[in-house]
């Protein structure tokens, strides 16, 4: 049996996140990291400076360290790590690609690029009820040579993320509506993340990472945009870089996870949106999110009653 801590991306973001993480040492001790690497970054959660992509960033890493950081001081930690879209870099940290310091100043600059590159007239939108053939053939139908859309994540068979300009996605919307989609939300993203139209900041996130040392992971990371298993630092850094601009395959790194063996999954702060994809693809694994429990002693001591059961498995 094996544990895998998940990592949420941009979207998941609320304001409170960060005052809102459990009462937890090691927690206040992540932020005053965080604050000395980058001030005012363990206090850029209300909703204004969520707003911008770089603040939203920089918080769901911040979040991500300090829950890890936490649950290890309790004894607990994961066999594996994934994280979704921004949330990779806060896995990056916990696998060991990246130190704390390194993992804000390369998402701050992500958030920074993809900023800069679409201020205005570009976002994301969610898909919900409509399967993946279909969902293509709708973003077919709504690119235009001057507003284009993409397929840009697939969360389950079930739950489509397009990306493109604002009218693209107005135009999808209302299609996917007629098609009989369950429901169609706009995101908190302003940006048209995981499409080609971010190869610019793919290719600036690549020569920001080049310089990072190459080290010896503690446990292997999950890629969202391959769904593979990524066992060394250089192919984790090339997938933070390259993963900004391709259709992320979050079904497909779940399910992997559950088939290598996994029977826990633990969520990391803000929400459980991770944690029921996981039920989804993964019906026969424990699910939780740490907003689902008493606080992280109680999500601790049940990732090492797994761990303590769990055969010897071969990533």
């Amino acid at each position: 049996m094996t544990v895998a801590f998940l990592y949420p991306g941009q979207g998941a973001q609320r304001p409170g996140m960060l005052r809102d993480l459990p009462g937890h040492p090691a927690v206040a001790a992540a932020l005053a990291e965080a604050e000395n690497v980058l001030p005012g970054s363990s206090r850029c959660d209300d909703a204004k400076a969520l707003a911008s992509t770089v603040t939203a960033q920089v918080a769901l890493c911040v979040a991500g360290v300090a829950a890890t950081r936490a649950l290890a001081a309790e004894g607990a930690v994961p066999d594996a790590v994934a994280g979704h879209s921004a949330g990779a870099f806060p896995a990056a940290v916990a696998a060991g690609a990246l130190t704390f310091e390194e993992a804000l100043s390369a998402v701050r600059r992500r958030g920074e690029l993809m900023r800069d590159a679409y201020p205005s007239g570009y976002g994301m939108a969610a898909v919900l009820g409509l399967g993946v053939p279909q969902v293509r053939r709708l973003v077919a139908s709504a690119t235009t040579p001057g507003d284009p859309a993409y397929l840009a994540i697939v969360n389950t068979d079930q739950q489509v993320v397009v990306a493109g300009s604002v009218r693209a996605l107005d135009r999808l919307s209302a299609a996917a509506d007629r098609a009989g989609a369950r429901r169609v939300r706009r995101l908190s993203v302003g940006v048209p993340s995981h499409c080609p139209l971010l190869d610019c900041v793919a290719d600036a996130m690549a020569d920001h990472l080049g310089s990072i040392p190459r080290r010896l992971l503690a446990v292997p990371c999950l890629s969202g945009s391959t769904g593979r298993v990524l066992h060394d630092s250089g192919a984790v850094l090339g997938d933070l870089a390259r993963g900004v601009a391709v259709t992320l395959r979050w079904r497909d790194a779940t399910a992997l996870l559950g088939e290598l063996g996994t029977t826990l999954f633990v969520q990391t702060p803000p929400g459980d949106v991770l944690a029921r994809i996981a039920r989804t693809v993964c019906p026969q694994a424990r699910v939780l999110a740490l907003t689902d429990t008493a606080g992280i002693a109680d999500a601790a001591e049940l990732t090492r009653r797994v761990r303590a059961r769990r055969p010897d498995v071969a990533w």
